[in-house]
């Protein structure tokens, strides 16, 4: 069955601010849905959206698809017991900077760590929207908030060194407005088989209007972002004219045509790559030093969780020598009382 856009859209109102980034990837996910059908033959009735608290975990009131809204930081355990009981499942997984980093902490690494096919959203505002404007964990050194008005005195987290350092398999960054790249981005999320963290950069107009201004703006978008594609000479600017090269195991801006810098001389983007150097080094990459990276920057294979439990059953069922429940129940030391 081929789907449309709105086959997944739900007659509830979208109730974020106007404005909101959340709009935006809600708007891509939609866009990205019917893509996912097709190419992987799924029906809409395999996908479930899970969420925690806040104000991107409305987000399953506003799909056409099975949903829970759980409770705050406990999206990942919901999603992972859903994929362990029904590996079928397409499961998505929407959640904040402060449900996904901060109070599910625990659970999100865990479940990078574990490889469990699922697809996490990560809503990166740098704030706590719901609650009103206390600061988050990726909030940046000194930002203002309503529970830091001298300053936030703590280093933010940067998810994706998070995720290389739970042995993630996938990671990919964008931003709210990039809506045909978000939508490239879901799509490659679902074919991965494993766990898949998509960090979107959305703007908060209430709490944290313009926290990702210097990067996003229309203007200035093209010379302080880069796009990676697996198998692209890493090549950014408003005229394309500028690149990354690796010069003694370090990444650096070049200018096309400067001093013998040919596009073929550049370096080439890898998400497949088993060592996470070089990707580590795109995701801690920060303007206005070197462009913030956009895209697909690592996508590995390895055995999921998921797949260990199914595996594992299989195994010892064909070995167990009980076959049903009265054998189970007069297994071990038994005794009859007469």
């Amino acid at each position: 069955m081929a789907y449309l856009p709105q086959d997944f859209k739900s007659n509830q109102e979208v109730r974020w601010c106007p404005g909101c980034g959340d709009h935006a990837v809600l708007a891509s996910i939609h866009r990205a849905l019917p893509q996912v059908c097709e190419d992987l033959h799924y029906t809409k009735e395999r996908l479930v959206f899970v969420s925690g608290i806040g104000c991107s975990s409305r987000l399953p009131y506003y799909m056409n698809t099975y949903g829970f809204h759980s409770i705050h930081g406990r999206a990942t355990a919901i999603s992972t017991g859903m994929k362990v009981a029904n590996p079928t499942l397409s499961i998505w997984q929407a959640c904040g900077d402060g449900d996904a980093l901060a109070i599910g902490g625990n659970h999100f690494i865990h479940a990078i760590r574990r490889n469990i096919d699922i697809n996490i959203i990560l809503f990166n505002n740098q704030i706590y929207g719901l609650t009103k404007g206390q600061y988050s964990p990726t909030s940046r050194l000194g930002q203002i908030t309503k529970t830091s008005p001298y300053g936030t005195v703590e280093n933010p987290f940067t998810p994706g060194s998070l995720v290389l350092g739970a042995r993630g398999t996938f990671f990919a960054r964008s931003l709210d407005s990039e809506l045909a790249l978000n939508q490239e981005i879901f799509v490659s999320a679902a074919k991965h088989d494993g766990c898949s963290v998509c960090e979107m950069l959305t703007n908060c107009v209430i709490f944290n209007d313009g926290a990702h201004m210097t990067i996003s703006d229309r203007e200035v978008r093209a010379d302080r972002t880069i796009t990676l594609r697996h198998g692209e000479p890493m090549v950014f600017g408003k005229e394309k004219d500028k690149g990354l090269i690796l010069e003694n195991g370090k990444l650096k801006v070049v200018r096309i045509g400067e001093n013998g810098i040919t596009v073929d001389k550049l370096l080439v983007h890898d998400a497949h790559a088993e060592d996470p150097a070089i990707q580590n080094q795109l995701i801690n990459m920060k303007y206005p030093d070197f462009p913030v990276a956009l895209g697909v920057i690592r996508e590995v294979h390895e055995p999921t969780y998921d797949d260990r439990v199914r595996d594992q059953l299989a195994e010892v069922k064909e070995k167990s020598p009980i076959t049903c429940m009265d054998e189970l129940l007069r297994s071990g030391a038994t005794w009859k009382v007469e």
